[in-house]
């Protein structure tokens, strides 16, 4: 088991946890949450030795293995399939072992030792799964979303994204006693989430996940330890159960707090009234000395939680926009490539609409389509007079200048919007419009290239909320945000009068802000008549036909083997 006692870990000279206690048993899986900058990460650090404690005790089973997702962008052009075997630590110290013995070999053919080393590496590598090795490794990379085509392309063929998905896919080759998950959901559309949690799920050693997607924690975990001033609290249950214990925690302390602030006036009543009497010196005293003696229970101050809200829109067109025989997709060598063919529909006015579909059928193509960051091949797309549209673009620096500052984005957008009060557009009234959404002090003057996902996140909803859109067009927001910021964003969103449409792999949001759902596939799209339960019925469905498709073409042994392996783990 993990054992940590009495912890003390620091980050330069701040203390994260002060005197920390907890213990992990083998099997558990384990959900660790709290604020950012809390130590999440440092004590992942801690876990994996990068690190040691400034004082206490840490003790974990020097023999058990252990696999975590590597954060380096990979760069190596082998191909997707070897890279994730590669990832089987077991298996390739055991190639090694088989290519000594073959050279020792090849130097004494009569060498009996030598021709025993090689038929033991052989029936090592057996015991360790070198026959299913491949079929192992494409069935982790086609749940993780990738086509079939993909499977021997280079690593470094891929975008930063993708190949952050075969880190994934490579940690979880490894064999382990303890894996360790860092914001695992990150990179992935629904369809590859759904497939995690089936395989997560299914995972026999000890598992402890960092996450902000709270479906995704109660799906996998049954143990939450929560970072809370310098301390570690174990809950048992899923995050939606340590959200229950911790608001009743809350409430319990808040009420012994005020009880014990009654118990502690009346006794100050008593020595204000009797400290000067001299025969009521000592009983005075004593309750003084019961003051000091008393285990001070703290206030439960409830953190300053993040919160902003959507303005009203100027005017609200209806429809909104009108889509007809509209062809989405981009041009490659000057040549259209469609991905989404022959749409018609209309968005009114008041519409939440959430955009689902299995990865790479077109949901961003369509959303950056109606944001006019690309045209449409074919057919026409009418938008209603006064449309203001708010983009959320998946990859926020495709709205975002590295080299600008926050302020500057602002005073930018402020010239671009046409004339307005200059209280309103004026430098101190964007400071305090930046403040609002936790950029104060120097922040508002630091490059936002050098900012961290989730700062960079709220700077695009602060720009989106400045322009009073009527349209939203939201393509992943929570991919960097915290718990309490995609609370804040699911809350202003449920008061926002205009229109929505979303594209999110966090089914808590979209359960939360959506009233219907459009689903992109098989080239159109149509309404998906169903709730997020039956889109994840819809996406194992999916799995069953690709794998079909893939067998009927006639895919080598291994591929269908890896097809059916994802069918089974889905």
């Amino acid at each position: 088991m993990i054992i940590l006692k009495n912890l003390i870990l620091r980050r330069s000279a701040k203390v994260l946890l002060d005197r920390a206690s907890v213990t992990i048993t083998p099997g558990e899986k384990v959900g660790l949450v709290g604020r950012n900058g809390v130590g999440k990460s440092t004590l992942f650090g801690l876990l994996n030795g990068s690190l040691h404690e400034d004082g206490g005790d840490f003790s974990f089973p020097r023999q058990w293995r252990m696999a975590q997702v590597a954060q380096d962008m990979p760069e190596t052009s082998e191909s997707a399939t070897d890279f994730v075997i590669n990832g089987d630590t077991r298996l390739s110290g055991l190639r090694e072992v088989l290519v000594a013995a073959e050279s020792r070999f090849a130097l004494d053919p009569d060498d009996p030792e030598a021709g025993m080393a090689i038929a033991h590496a052989y029936t090592d590598l057996a015991d360790a799964g070198e026959h299913d090795a491949a079929a192992r490794a494409q069935a982790l990379i086609l749940g993780l979303g990738f086509k079939l085509a993909e499977l021997d392309s280079p690593v470094n063929s891929f975008s930063g994204g993708w190949r952050m998905r075969l880190q994934l896919a490579r940690a979880l080759m490894c064999p382990s006693d303890l894996l360790l998950l860092d914001e695992p959901t990150n990179h992935l559309d629904l369809d590859a989430l759904v497939w995690l949690e089936a395989w997560l799920k299914g995972y026999a050693g000890t598992m402890i996940v960092i996450s902000h997607d709270r479906e995704f924690l109660d799906a996998v975990t049954a143990v939450t330890l929560h970072i809370d001033n310098a301390q570690l609290v174990r809950y048992g249950g899923n995050y939606s159960k340590f959200e229950e214990l911790r608001s009743e925690q809350m409430l319990l302390q808040q009420a012994a707090f005020a009880k014990q602030q009654d118990k502690i006036a009346h006794l100050r009543k008593f020595i204000d009234r009797f400290k000067a009497k001299a025969s009521k010196a000592k009983q005075a005293q004593s309750r003084v000395k019961a003051i000091e003696r008393m285990e001070k229970v703290a206030p439960m101050l409830a953190s300053a939680d993040f919160n902003f809200e959507f303005k009203e829109p100027g005017n609200i067109p209806n429809p909104m926009l009108s889509i007809t025989a509209a062809d989405f997709g981009y041009i490659v060598d000057g040549e259209p490539r469609v991905i989404v063919r022959n749409v018609s529909r209309s968005v009114l006015a008041g519409q939440r609409i959430g955009i689902l579909g299995a990865n790479g059928q077109g949901k961003s193509t369509v959303v950056k389509t109606i944001a006019r960051d690309l045209a449409a091949l074919n057919g026409t797309i009418t938008e209603g007079k006064g449309l203001t549209i708010g983009y959320f673009a998946q990859q926020e620096l495709d709205v975002l200048r590295p080299q600008d500052t926050p302020l500057e984005h602002m005073l930018r957008l402020a010239r671009e919007s046409g004339p307005q009060s200059r209280e309103a557009t004026g430098e101190q009234a964007l400071r305090g419009f930046l403040g609002s959404f936790n950029f104060s002090g120097d922040m508002v003057r630091q490059a936002v290239g050098t900012m961290s996902g989730g700062e960079k996140a709220r700077l695009v909803l602060a720009m989106m909320v400045w322009q009073r859109p009527n349209l939203l067009l939201l393509d992943e927001p929570t991919n960097h945000l915290d718990l309490v910021t995609r609370e804040a964003l699911a809350m202003a969103l449920n008061e926002f009068e205009g229109t929505l449409m979303l594209v999110s792999h966090d089914r808590a949001l979209l359960r939360s802000v959506c009233d219907e759902f459009w689903l992109i596939g098989r080239a159109t799209i149509a309404p998906f008549d169903g709730d997020l339960d039956d889109y994840q019925k819809y996406l194992l469905d999916e799995a069953r036909r690709q794998r079909d498709e893939a067998r009927s073409g006639g895919g080598q042994a291994a591929r269908q083997s890896g097809g059916a392996a994802l069918l089974s783990a889905a």
